[in-house]
């Protein structure tokens, strides 16, 4: 399929991103309590979900054999701390099923493949998968709320950059205020009265938080292009700061679960 270049990642995208590194996540089924989730792993049509084996969720789901309603809400937070870290928020609607015990190992093996998660080794052990057959989903951003087709959804990719973007803005965030002052010379002058701190990574470009008197507004500075691997995106930070032999990012260091 040929994609358009943009300079900045489609809603689909982004939700296939955030799924990837959950932190905060619920499931709800109605007219019963919210039930965490541990993982969210999109594929296709469908999301596989991690969840407590005591769960109401995974009681419920066990004894409808024609599925039940029910919704995911995944809390995509920035890797620092912010003054407000939510980035977006995610509504995944659909019918949940439960998955057979005798397929559950089988399935997290697929899953890790692609999805390496340390959650994914409680199954079996207080954790049990749970499908929910998508019919619909929403995001919302600090620039409003849009609809996603389950289509557009299951053709998204997530970010390539996904397992190491919160330890890069973590690091630079704590090792290069110098950079991260550079970067934001970028910003529109009428913004720099607040703080500004990085907020998100990916392959189209970086984006801030400004934490202002009024309030908080996040911008995203462009790269000239998308890049695709890391020394493409050390070498795109670079010449954003205007620093181009400074080294901005860590080796990747350690998967961020």
């Amino acid at each position: 399929m040929t994609r358009a270049i943009t300079d900045r990642p489609t809603d689909a995208e982004i939700i296939q991103t955030a799924c990837r590194r959950v932190r905060a996540a619920t499931l709800a089924v109605d007219g019963t309590e919210t039930t965490p989730v541990g993982v969210v792993h999109l594929f296709e049509s469908e999301a596989f979900l991690l969840v407590p084996t005591d769960g109401v969720a995974t009681v419920l789901a066990g004894e409808c054999s024609d599925g039940l309603s029910a919704m995911v809400e995944v809390t995509d937070c920035a890797p620092i701390d912010l003054r407000e870290r939510v980035r977006s928020l995610i509504w995944l609607s659909g019918r949940l099923h439960a998955v057979p015990a005798t397929l559950e190992r089988a399935l997290a093996i697929e899953i890790a493949t692609e999805h390496p998660d340390d959650g994914l080794l409680d199954l079996g052990h207080g954790s049990s998968m749970l499908r929910l057959a998508l019919d619909s989903a929403v995001i919302a951003t600090s620039s409003g709320a849009s609809a996603v087709s389950v289509t557009e959804l299951a053709d998204a990719l997530p970010d390539p950059f996904w397992p190491y973007e919160g330890d890069w803005i973590a690091h630079l965030d704590a090792e290069h205020g110098d950079t991260v002052g550079r970067l934001a010379r970028r910003i529109p002058g009428h913004l720099h009265a607040g703080r500004i701190r990085p907020l998100g990574l990916d392959r189209f470009g970086i984006r801030f938080r400004i934490e202002g008197p009024a309030g908080d507004s996040d911008v995203r500075l462009s790269f000239p292009r998308p890049v695709t691997d890391v020394s493409e995106l050390s070498h795109a930070l670079r010449s954003l700061a205007g620093c181009p032999f400074l080294n901005s990012l860590p080796d990747r260091g350690p998967r961020a679960s």
